[in-house]
């Protein structure tokens, strides 16, 4: 099979490939850790992680890089309203990202490169470009030069004319040119900076992804992905600084770029009040469920995040992890290749996710008719396998239904009810059986009774009376 992708530089899907197939590069934008991140920052590290794990299937070497902006003007404002230093707030907020990004099974990229560790490596970068006419200092800033750079907005398909009324670009002075974007600018006292030949300062936002991607991937990479919302200026950018730092080679030879979320049909923003954190899902909800929703639908295309698409993942999930549970006593062995096969060939066609979902919709279907021992061992495993590809299904089926996430239950407190209602049964005791009955689904708590004996799970109240 050949992996397809879309490359939003030629707007064409292309057979992928690699420059060098013994080391394969991608670079993924990281987040600005000044605060949480919503939802929709989400959808990249999942996505483009669900990437990286299919070139590693495909490829020995991958390096896959996702950095951490952690020098930024809202870090600045939010260091100064909480009195601390910037590493207060950025440090804080990293390790936030990071323990979201475990709890959502995104995968962990091989390099993660921090702005503030690459000074050296940016101001550099400057000099190279001013040493080659693509850039120039006036007071006390560095500029990238626009009009030395022909092919400058080839990515976004907009003229420059177009690309300075759609943006919100800085008129200034010493600017040559305004759409001219800043390099390296400087640091009064009260903020972060860095020495330079052009003074104490610090980097403009687009050159660190530049000088980090140089550093640790080398001048031209394979894939550049990120957020359709940074196609301009930010990868715009990126490509006019590295392009001319370079020489003029090419700095990404394939980029992808994810569709924005929606809220409920709405673009997220603060001035509608609709912006969905991260963090706060992750205390209400199960990682794995943000992550299928996440990947439900096919990553170019909006998703519109919802109370009702979460509440449909929820149940497409657990009707998977109910035919996992109903299959507990069929071993799972090693011969799940077919499942993982399907699974790849949908993935193989531009990450197509929904087509990967219907595979396993399929899967859990074959489960579920599956009569034999044998045939039933065999449908595990290729349901099991298909899911792992998509980091989905990974958990015990008990431990999925029973993880108290968004409620304020004792999980050994609902066991022991659970013991007492059959202890209560057995004895005939039905008034009591009862009684333990109302009072667990008053808990969230729905009871099913099996052969096996009784099973149980934590429900939302809207499903308590099913």
């Amino acid at each position: 099979m050949t992996l397809r992708l879309h490359n939003s530089l030629t707007r064409r899907t292309e057979d992928f490939v690699p420059a060098d197939p013994s080391r394969v590069t991608m670079y993924v934008c990281g987040p600005t850790v000044y605060n949480y991140v919503h939802i929709g920052n989400a959808r990249p590290p999942v996505v483009f992680g669900l990437l990286a794990r299919l070139l590693k299937r495909l490829y020995p070497n991958v390096v896959y890089a996702r950095n951490i902006t952690d020098v930024d003007d809202k870090i600045n404002a939010a260091a100064k309203e909480a009195g601390v230093p910037i590493e207060g707030i950025t440090g804080q907020y990293t390790a936030a990202y990071r323990d979201d990004m475990a709890r959502l099974g995104a995968d962990v990229p091989d390099v993660i490169p921090h702005a503030t560790a690459h000074i050296a490596e940016i101001v550099s970068m400057c000099e190279r470009l001013i040493d080659g006419g693509h850039a120039y200092a006036a007071e006390g800033h560095v500029l990238f030069d626009v009009a030395s750079f022909p092919d400058y907005g080839r990515l976004s398909g907009r003229s420059t004319e177009d690309m300075i009324a759609g943006a919100r670009v800085e008129v200034a002075p010493y600017k040559k040119n305004p759409a001219d974007f800043v390099l390296w600018k400087p640091s009064t006292p009260d903020l972060p900076g860095w020495d330079s030949p052009w003074g104490r300062g610090r980097p403009g936002w687009h050159i660190e992804c530049s000088a980090m991607a140089e550093k640790h991937l080398g001048e031209t990479i394979d894939i550049h992905a990120g957020g359709n919302d940074l196609m301009f200026p930010h990868h715009e950018n990126e490509i006019a600084q590295s392009t001319c730092a370079h020489g003029g080679r090419t700095f990404a030879r394939y980029w992808l770029h994810n569709g924005m979320l929606t809220f409920d049909g709405k673009k997220m923003s603060k001035s509608l009040g609709n912006v969905v954190v991260l963090h706060e899902l992750l205390e209400e909800h199960p990682g794995e469920l943000l992550r299928f929703l996440l990947l439900k639908a096919h990553y170019r295309q909006p998703l519109d995040w919802s109370e009702t698409a979460l509440q449909q993942a929820r149940a497409t999930l657990d009707g998977w992890y109910t035919t996992l549970r109903d299959l507990a006593d069929a071993p799972a062995g090693a011969d799940g290749a077919s499942g993982a096969a399907d699974v790849e060939a949908a993935l193989f066609d531009d990450l197509n996710t929904p087509a990967a979902f219907a595979v396993l919709a399929k899967l859990a279907d074959a489960a579920r008719a599956a009569k034999t021992p044998a045939e039933r061992s065999a449908a595990k495993s290729a349901l099991l396998a298909g899911g792992e590809l998509l980091g989905l299904l990974q958990q015990d089926p008990e431990a999925w239904f029973k993880q108290a996430v968004g409620v304020d239950v004792d999980v050994e407190e609902v066991e022991r009810l659970v013991a007492q209602r059959a202890a209560a049964k057995k004895a005939r005791d039905f008034a009591e059986s009862d009684r333990l009955r109302d009072l667990l689904l008053a808990l969230g708590v729905v009871v099913e009774d099996t052969p096996q004996g009784p099973r149980w799970k934590f429900v939302k109240a809207d499903e308590r009376a099913a």
